[in-house]
């Protein structure tokens, strides 16, 4: 039996993402303000995808014959492998690979067009993640 998951550093992760689109959301463009905002929106995007990451990578651990073959999973491995243990829906799996490549390009283009595909999308992956947190705490 799998002990459980902590998943505290996942939730203040969700809780500064949320607070941090509400406030850009209030926010005037063009402002300091919103650049803060935007920026932490980012980082938190960031931070919340990776424990996603990292901790359903524990979760499909018992799939497996060893940690070290589930090391060896790439992150986008690490969802498609959830959905063959059901633990996620394919139409999940391909919205976490959206916002993998999103995340991915965050490395390289921190621009307005960045920030704004990222805003896009942060509704649904909030969503997404606090599904993800119940499933890794729970299924």
């Amino acid at each position: 039996m799998q002990s459980k998951i902590n998943t505290e550093y996942l939730d203040k992760c969700l809780q500064t993402l949320q607070k941090s689109y509400e406030m850009i959301k209030q926010a005037n463009q063009n402002t300091v303000e919103y650049e803060m905002y935007r920026n932490s929106l980012v980082k938190s995007f960031e931070m919340t995808l990776e424990q996603c990451g990292k901790l359903l990578k524990k979760k499909i651990l018992p799939f497996f014959a060893s940690k070290r073959e589930v090391d060896k999973l790439t992150f986008k491995d690490v969802f498609r492998h959830a959905f063959k243990h059901s633990l996620i829906d394919e139409p999940a799996v391909v919205r976490w690979m959206k916002y993998r490549d999103n995340r991915n390009n965050t490395s390289h283009d921190y621009g307005q067009e960045f920030a704004d595909e990222t805003l896009s999308l942060i509704e649904s992956f909030i969503c997404d993640a606090q599904k993800l947190k119940i499933i890794i705490e729970n299924a």
